[in-house]
C-alpha cells in the first residue's frame, strides 16, 4: 500500500523547518533577482512550489504502483508533472525496514549518477561568468597534468569522450570502492592513466572524468564543489533537501536483493564519486531543478544548447540494434519509449543513477514539457524503475500504456 507523508523524525522540528524555509526563500528571492552576469539569462521570480501532497491523477500508473508497491516489487517514489502541474506524486515501501519507518513524500534519496548534470551545470555556469570555457585544455586547471592529457578539453570530460578509463575499469577497484579518498587523491590516481583513444573520437563512460571536473569547479570558483553547488543553485532555487551525502544527511536506507529479504547497504563511500554521483535529493527538489534547468533559469541559451547537444562522434554505433543515445553534458537524449511495449517514440532528455542501494531515472520530454522522476531505494529494481518511468511518461502524453519492457 502507498505510504503517506507524516511521522518523519524531521517533522518534530516543524516550526524550525518553516522558519528555515522562509529564510531560505528570502535568500533565493534575493539571489535570483539580482542583476544577471553578462551572458546569463535574467532571472524571473520562482513560481510557487506545488503543495507537498499525494497526487494520483494518472489512474493506470496508480493501479500499477498499488499492485507493485503492495507486493514489494517497487520501493521508492514517483513524480510526474506537466509543466508546473503535478499529475502524480506517491511513495511506496520503507525508508528503514529495521526501524519500521515508511518512505515519505519528502524522503531524501541518493541520486548516484543523476548527480552528473549538476557538475556539468556548474562548469557551464562558470563558462557563462567568463571564468572558463569548455574548450579549455584540462591541463589549464589540473596541476601536475600528465603530458598525455594535453589533447583533452573540458568538453571531452563532460561528454565522456576523454578516453580516461573509468574508476571501475581500473586494477584495484575493489579496494578503491571501499576506501575513502579526497579529490586530490582521486586526481593522483587518475594521473597514472593515459587516454585509451584520441580524445573526441569515441565515447566511453567515465566517473573519473567527472571527478576531474569537480576539481576544475573547485579551482575555478575558489570553493569546494558542494559549497559552490549550494550557493550557485540549491539555495537560490530553495532546494533545501538537496546536497552532498556526507553520511549525516538523513538519506533513506538503500537496499539490494542478495537472496532472502532486501539487504541494507549502509556503506556508500561517496567520497570516491564526489563529483560524479554523491548528491542526494527529493522528488520535489528534482522537479524544481528540472524546471529551472530546462526553463532557462540557470544557464545562458548557448551553454544550455551545449549541455543538451550530441557530442558523440558521428560514427558512434547504435546500441543493441536500436538508435544510440545522444551524449550531452551530464545528460542523454533518446527515445526511451522504444524500450517498452507498446512503444512510443517521443524524445526524452534524461539520466539514470545507480549506487549502493539506489536506482533512479529522471527524464523530461521537451515537446510537451513532461517530467518523470523515479527514485528507488533498491539497487536491483532497475527494470521496475525503467518501466514505471515510461508508463508515467506515456500516460501523461496520452500514448498507449506500456505493460512490459522490450526484450
Amino acid at each position: 500500500m502507498p505510504r503517506r507523508a507524516g511521522n518523519h523524525p524531521r517533522l518534530t522540528f516543524g516550526l524550525l523547518a518553516v522558519l528555515a524555509a522562509l529564510a531560505a526563500g528570502g535568500v533565493a528571492w534575493a539571489t535570483l533577482n539580482r542583476p544577471a552576469p553578462e551572458g546569463q539569462p535574467a532571472a524571473a521570480p520562482l513560481p510557487p512550489r506545488p503543495p507537498l501532497v499525494e497526487v494520483e491523477a494518472l489512474p493506470q500508473l496508480k493501479e500499477q504502483l498499488d499492485r507493485w508497491g503492495g507486493a514489494g516489487r517497487f520501493t521508492g517514489g514517483v513524480l510526474v508533472a506537466r509543466g508546473e502541474e503535478v499529475l502524480f506524486r506517491q511513495v511506496y515501501g520503507m525508508a528503514d525496514r529495521s526501524a519500521g519507518t515508511p518512505l515519505e513524500l519528502n524522503s531524501r534519496f541518493r541520486l548516484a549518477s543523476v548527480s552528473k548534470q549538476f557538475t556539468a551545470a556548474a562548469i557551464l555556469r562558470l563558462q557563462d561568468e567568463g571564468v572558463l570555457s569548455v574548450e579549455d585544455p584540462v591541463c589549464r586547471w589540473i596541476e601536475a597534468c600528465p603530458a598525455s592529457w594535453a589533447p583533452i578539453r573540458l568538453r571531452h570530460l563532460l561528454a565522456h569522450s576523454s578516453g580516461l578509463p573509468d574508476l571501475m575499469a581500473r586494477p584495484g577497484w575493489g579496494l578503491r570502492r571501499v576506501t575513502p579518498a579526497t579529490p586530490e587523491e582521486l586526481t593522483k590516481d587518475s594521473r597514472h592513466y593515459s587516454p585509451s583513444f584520441p580524445p573526441g573520437t569515441k565515447v566511453r563512460y567515465s566517473n573519473a572524468g567527472y571527478n576531474l571536473l569537480g576539481v576544475v569547479v573547485e579551482k575555478a570558483s575558489g570553493q569546494p564543489l558542494h559549497d559552490y553547488l549550494r550557493t550557485a543553485f540549491f539555495e537560490p532555487l530553495g532546494m533545501a533537501d538537496t546536497g552532498y551525502d556526507d553520511g549525516f544527511s538523513d538519506v533513506v536506507m538503500g537496499y539490494a536483493n542478495l537472496g532472502g529479504p532486501p539487504s541494507p547497504q549502509p556503506n556508500a563511500n561517496l567520497s570516491i564519486i564526489f563529483a560524479a554521483g554523491a548528491l542526494y535529493s527529493t522528488l520535489d527538489d528534482l522537479l524544481v531543478w528540472n524546471r529551472a534547468l530546462h526553463g532557462g533559469r540557470l544557464l545562458s541559451p548557448e551553454s544550455y544548447r551545449q549541455m543538451i547537444a550530441d557530442h558523440a562522434p558521428e560514427d558512434t554505433p547504435d546500441e543493441r540494434g536500436k538508435p544510440r543515445r545522444l551524449w550531452g553534458f551530464g545528460l542523454y537524449e533518446k527515445g526511451l519509449g522504444r524500450q517498452v511495449r507498446p512503444n512510443f517514440l517521443d524524445r526524452q532528455i534524461y539520466h539514470t543513477g545507480s549506487w549502493s542501494g539506489f536506482r533512479n531515472l529522471v527524464t523530461w520530454q521537451p515537446d510537451e514539457d513532461v517530467t518523470v522522476i523515479v527514485l528507488s531505494n533498491n539497487f536491483h529494481q532497475r527494470e521496475a524503475v525503467l518501466l514505471l518511468s515510461q508508463q508515467g511518461m506515456a500516460e501523461a502524453l496520452g500514448r498507449p500504456f506500456p505493460t512490459s519492457l522490450a526484450r
